[in-house]
């Protein structure tokens, strides 16, 4: 087939007539170079079934004509839409809906109304199609078909979509503030599971409040969406967040992460970024964050339900709300740390410098030899604790504390540690009285550390000591061993109970780690290292005040060996048996 091409002067024109319609496209397509073509989602199956409009397309590949083409996928065409791709070379897009059918060249523009497929014969019946070459016009469609193409998704996602299940969603710029406000309200009212939002500056928080958002998000919330905000944090929001009275139902559905790392960590919180259920996102440029009106202060946005954009926004607001989480725990530990070496530093001033005093009183009188060389030592044994407390949280954390297991009786020991205990108190004249009770005079054998056991031991009956004779009316302390009825695995658990001052509310629930202390006379690393003995053991411990203010309780479980086990089996080998 040969096309010519013919000069003619602008003109728009309706053309009739089957014949005179072909002789149009002809010469619209002879005289192209580029052609960029709309069609509605009948239009390739009944052009591409047709002979005839199959060869023209041939062609223009032949002749190597940039083709680009709209039109909305589906499932109906589907096939056609790939044949178009891979046999005639269209580089084609979806559009959700179009009912366009138009193609525009360089020069010319040709428009037709829907076509018709005629029932007597299998081809395509175009009467009347609309003809123009006039400069303006065919500017004007390039402009329409740009806008559309620019809105369009590439077919294969389509495609992929349709064939596969896969929904990749689209991406679109908003350049009108207004029709971001109304997408913003729109998707937070339209939230079903989750919303996550986050604020660069405190404008923002103040901006979004003002149109209406953050109220809508305390009323999703109380619809049971969980709703997330990550924002800075000044006076007048901390004023504000009391005011808003929230449902005590829906507290536990909405959360604000104050954002409080230093301006320079968080540059990626630039733009106002909502995440809605996970499936859609809108991403707002500031251009004037001093400005109070929404609309004034905004710039671009874009809208995305693509999974793999609205992913990476909650990528960003996971990693910003663990970074903020993670810098709140940085300054927590800083602030322990800090009070650590005040603590620690006092407790080791003063035994050191009691040694150094001792000592020179020692080369003074050296008549009060015994005295002052318990004095030396009482105070010399007070060092060695602390140094080798900060030795064994220095191998817990590196994880090269060692455990050094043995079977043996833990009752024995039990009743050792507690005769020399009450030796102590007695020789110190503590009002203190210490008891041991074993309520079914059971022997548990246990695989542990022996050393390490009467460290943890000791560390809890000294605090227990401590602060009874604080309490200053005495005191008793009661120690107990009996087999776990709870555990899975067979335990015996050791109770200490005083009847002392008590566990400080504010420390109980960070008791078991570093630096948990309210006293001035202690350093808080002796239940974390309690802690990590027993737990290394396979074991547990824990605290508890005492009703009516009456002291407190502390606890540990331990694994029962095997031969625990083989005594219940045959009490009459071991020899104690309660009936000999």
């Amino acid at each position: 087939m040969t096309f010519s091409s013919r000069k003619v002067p602008e003109k728009t024109e309706i053309v009739h007539g089957s014949e005179n319609v072909m002789d149009t496209i002809l010469q619209f397509l002879s005289n192209a170079n580029t052609i960029s073509s709309c069609g509605d989602s009948k239009a390739l199956s009944l052009t591409i079934g047709v002979e005839e409009y199959r060869d023209l397309l041939l062609n223009l590949k032949k002749r190597g004509i940039k083709l680009r083409y709209i039109t909305d996928v589906t499932k109906d065409n589907v096939k056609y839409c790939k044949e178009l791709m891979m046999k005639f070379a269209y580089e084609t897009r979806h559009l959700d809906g179009i009912k366009a059918n138009f193609s525009v060249s360089e020069t010319e523009y040709l428009a037709s109304a829907t076509l018709v497929e005629e029932i007597q014969q299998p081809m395509i019946s175009l009467q009347q199609v609309i003809y123009s070459n006039v400069k303006d016009i065919v500017e004007q469609q390039k402009y329409v078909f740009e806008s559309f193409w620019n809105k369009a998704i590439p077919a294969e996602n389509r495609i992929r979509e349709i064939e596969e299940g896969f929904v990749l969603g689209s991406t679109e710029v908003i350049q009108i503030p207004t029709r971001t406000k109304e997408l913003f309200l729109d998707l937070v009212k339209s939230a079903k599971e989750e919303v996550l939002l986050l604020l660069p500056t405190t404008n923002a928080f103040l901006r979004e409040q003002r149109i209406g958002i953050i109220q809508l998000l305390k009323v999703a919330a109380e619809r049971g969406v969980q709703v997330r905000i990550l924002t800075p944090i000044n006076k007048t929001i901390e004023e504000f967040i009391p005011n808003m009275k929230i449902a005590d139902q829906a507290n536990n559905f909405f959360n604000i992460q104050p954002v409080e790392i230093p301006t320079e960590e968080t540059k990626v919180c630039t733009v106002t970024i909502l995440v809605v259920d996970r499936k859609g996102s809108l991403v707002i440029e500031k251009t004037d964050d001093s400005n109070e009106d929404f609309i004034k202060a905004i710039g671009l946005a874009t809208y995305s339900t693509s999974q793999p954009t609205v992913l990476s926004y909650i990528s960003i607001f996971e990693s910003l709300s663990n970074q903020v989480k993670l810098y709140d725990q940085l300054k927590t530990h800083g602030k322990m740390q800090d009070e650590f070496i005040n603590i620690a530093s006092h407790e080791l001033r003063t035994p050191t410098q009691s040694v150094l005093t001792y000592s020179e009183l020692l080369r003074r009188h050296p008549e009060k030899k015994e005295e002052l060389i318990q004095a030396i030592y009482r105070n010399a044994e007070r060092l060695q604790r602390l140094t080798n407390d900060i030795l064994d949280v220095t191998r817990i954390e590196s994880k090269t504390l060692k455990i050094n297991q043995e079977k043996f009786n833990l009752s024995d020991l039990l009743s050792k540690v507690i005769e020399d205990y009450n030796n102590n108190i007695e020789k110190n004249k503590i009002n203190v009285r210490l008891s041991y009770n074993e309520p079914n005079k059971e022997t548990y054998f246990v695989n542990a550390d022996r050393e390490r056991i009467v460290q943890v031991i000791s560390n809890l009956l000294n605090n227990a000591v401590k602060f009874t004779e604080e309490k200053g009316e005495g005191g008793e302390i009661y120690l107990t061993a009996k087999e776990s009825e709870k555990d899975e695995q067979e335990a015996v658990i050791v109770t200490i109970k005083d009847t002392g001052i008590g566990i400080d509310s504010e420390i109980l629930p960070r008791l078991f780690t570093k630096f948990a202390t309210s006293s001035q006379t202690g350093t808080g690393l002796g239940l974390f290292i309690c802690k990590s003995i027993i737990e290394k053991h396979g074991g547990k411990i824990w605290a508890v005040n005492n009703a009516n203010s009456n002291g407190a309780t502390f606890a540990f479980s331990l694994p029962i060996s095997k031969q625990q086990e083989q005594q219940h089996q045959y009490p009459q080998i071991t020899g104690i048996n309660d009936e000999q």
